[in-house]
Formats: C-alpha cells, sequence, structure tokens
C-alpha cells in the first residue's frame, strides 16, 4: 500500500479539482449538473492492508512510496482508516510482538472492518503455519475479538470464519451483506450506501425486468430487486457468486436469478452464438428486459457489451474508471442520452472518483 497524506482541512479543494477534471474529460457530452456525494474526510476506509517491517525482533506497520520499497516508513495509526482499524493497530501489534510464533516471518497484515462493528484480520507469513500457530492465533483472536485468518504459500487457515457481516442502510433501510476477506467489496462503506441511495432513486419509477451484469456479492441486487418485476444477474467469481445468493437469502430477496459467468459469455448467449450448461436452468427469453445495470472492472466494457447494453431502454452506469466510462459513452451516447450523471468521492486525497451515470434510449 503506498502513502497518501491527510489534510482534511484540504478536502473540499482537492474535490473541486477532480471535479474540474472530471468536467474537462466529459466536455464534449451534454452532461446534466453533476450530482456530488463527498466522503468524510477522515476513517473512511473499511479495509486496509500493511506491510510488517522485521528491525531488531520487533515487527512494525509499514508503507511504501512507489517504486520506493527498501525505504518503508513506519506508521503506527492510519487517519483514512475506519476507527475501529485505528482501535485494533496497536493492541494486534502488541500481541505479534508478544508471541515469536505470531510475529517470526509475519510479513503482511489485513484488516476487513465493517460499518456495523465487525472485524477480520488476516495474518500472511513467509513460513508454513502449524497447531502452535493455530494456539496462539485463537487466544489473539478472543482476546481483540476479531476473526483471524492466516496464510501463507498454498495454506488458508482460518480459524472460525473468512467474511464480516455488514449492515448497509438505504432510505432508512438496513440491508445485511456477508463479505468474504480477498473477495471485492466497496471499500467506503458510507460512500456505499450514497451509491445505493441514488441508483434507487434513478430505479424507483422504471418497471419491467432488470439484467445486471457484475453483479460481486449482490451489493446494488438486493436494494434495487423491489423496484423490478424480475432480476438476472451475472458474475464470473465463484466466490462471489455464493456470497450474493448468501445475502438474497438474508435479505429475504426471492425474484432474483443469478448466472456464473462473464458479460462477455453472458452477451454470446443473448445473442445465441454460443450455449452455456451454467444457463440451463435460466430461461432468459422468459424476461421482460427494459433495464440493464453494469458495474464493470476499471477496463470497463468490451464491445459486444456495450452493443448489448444499446439494446435496452434504461442503461444504469457505475463506473470505478472515467476514461474506460468516457470512451463508452462515446458509443453509447449514439443511441441514449444521459439523464443523470454523479461522482462519488470514494478515496479522498487521491485522483480516483467513482462515476454513476443514467441513460435512456433517444426519440426515434
Amino acid at each position: 500500500m503506498g502513502i497518501h497524506a491527510v489534510f482534511p482541512e484540504q478536502y473540499e479543494q482537492q474535490l473541486s479539482q477532480k471535479l474540474e477534471a472530471l468536467r474537462q474529460d466529459f466536455a464534449d457530452f451534454s452532461l446534466p449538473e453533476i450530482e456530488i456525494f463527498r466522503s468524510a474526510p477522515e476513517h473512511y476506509r473499511q479495509r486496509a492492508e500493511f506491510k510488517i517491517w522485521q528491525e531488531g525482533g520487533r515487527a512494525y506497520y509499514a508503507m511504501y512510496k512507489p517504486g520506493e520499497y527498501k525505504k518503508p516508513f513506519k506508521i503506527d495509526n492510519f487517519p483514512v482508516g475506519a476507527k475501529l482499524i485505528n482501535e485494533l493497530m496497536p493492541p494486534l501489534l502488541e500481541a505479534i510482538n508478544g508471541s515469536e510464533m505470531l510475529r517470526k516471518r509475519l510479513f503482511q497484515v489485513e484488516f476487513l472492518t465493517t460499518l456495523s462493528g465487525e472485524a477480520l484480520v488476516t495474518l500472511i507469513y513467509h513460513k508454513p503455519l502449524d497447531e502452535v500457530w493455530q494456539e496462539e492465533a485463537k487466544a489473539l483472536k478472543t482476546a481483540l475479538n476479531v476473526d483471524i485468518i492466516g496464510r501463507s504459500r498454498k495454506q488458508k487457515l482460518v480459524l472460525e470464519r473468512d467474511y464480516v457481516l455488514e449492515n448497509l442502510t438505504v432510505h432508512g433501510k438496513r440491508y445485511r451483506y456477508q463479505q468474504i476477506e480477498s473477495s471485492f467489496t466497496q471499500p467506503n462503506g458510507q460512500l456505499c450506501e450514497k451509491m445505493l441511495e441514488w441508483a434507487v432513486d434513478v430505479a424507483s419509477p422504471l418497471r419491467g425486468d432488470l439484467l445486471e451484469l457484475y453483479c460481486g456479492n449482490g451489493n446494488f441486487t438486493i436494494p434495487l430487486a423491489s423496484h423490478f418485476d424480475k432480476v438476472l444477474a451475472t458474475e464470473i467469481s465463484k466466490t462471489s457468486v455464493h456470497s450474493a445468493e448468501y445475502n438474497f437469502t438474508q435479505n429475504q430477496v426471492d425474484n432474483v436469478q443469478i448466472a456464473r459467468m462473464s458479460s462477455e459469455e453472458f452477451s454470446q448467449a443473448m445473442d445465441k452464438v454460443r450455449s452455456f450448461r451454467r444457463l440451463k436452468h435460466i430461461d432468459v427469453d422468459s424476461y421482460d428486459f427494459s433495464t440493464v445495470l453494469v458495474d464493470p472492472p476499471r477496463a470497463g466494457l468490451d464491445a459486444h457489451t456495450t452493443e448489448i447494453v444499446q439494446r435496452f431502454d434504461n442503461i444504469l452506469y457505475i463506473s470505478c474508471n472515467p476514461q474506460t466510462l468516457k470512451h463508452n459513452l462515446e458509443t453509447i451516447t449514439q443511441t441514449h442520452e444521459i439523464g443523470r450523471f454523479a461522482a462519488f468521492d470514494q478515496f479522498p486525497y487521491t485522483h480516483h472518483l467513482e462515476c454513476g451515470v443514467f441513460l435512456t434510449r433517444k426519440a426515434q
């Protein structure tokens, strides 16, 4: 993890600079007024990872400037990290340094926390982990009241569970999510709630069925499902699919079917280019799709998926990369017009901005 300075008093200025750059990047589009969703200036990250620097028989949390991996900066707090991460950092390190078994050849620590107050700590080693390590890690789990995972090469020891349960509130309604260690989840929990509220606002007047590509653990699927008759969601990660199914049950969502496949594969299935056994339990032709939701990785949408997306009357595009969003919109806006455009400041003090775009088909 690289270092980035935290200056809360400069937050608004830095956000203004990012927004101005965004407006310039999208100057060729007829954007409506950008809806801006601010982050808390401190303690907003629910996830963090630290290298461990070993020196003089002691372990220290360390971070590095990009490209300077032999010059660690020892740290004892992490202002952008959630308060729970900061509360856990000192006693965890003290316990590690009080145990030769826990400290020796430890090289990385990862924290996964939630707004609901749960925490999972992963300790990563350059050594095999044995029963003695497990006993000491169990004592650490009890002392800190957190879940613990030990990792080393080809080894993953889960002391009780490898996930946390998060509560996210959307327009006053609480949803519960399983978030699995090493799987993708939104790191800024409060901004995630704002993204979900924005998406629900967009979807509220819509009707028909929803297709969602890249559904992950059901983050958007769950609060959106009640606004559509049926939802068909796709996700390539087997772990995320299992987590999404668990979350659908937890939240009593019963109008969603999920297919484990990539967006490229689903596009081929829609066009009858290929048939997939993973779709045999789903009658795609029975859906009356009015809306598609896409939340792609940084690479954006491939050309075929973009063409498929353009067949829908309503498009809800969540983007973690404005540059690939811009590229995709150059094609999509040939058939659709932008009705709403949002900027979500997930990562203050970086150049990064997430965007939400809602488009509707142009009148013929």
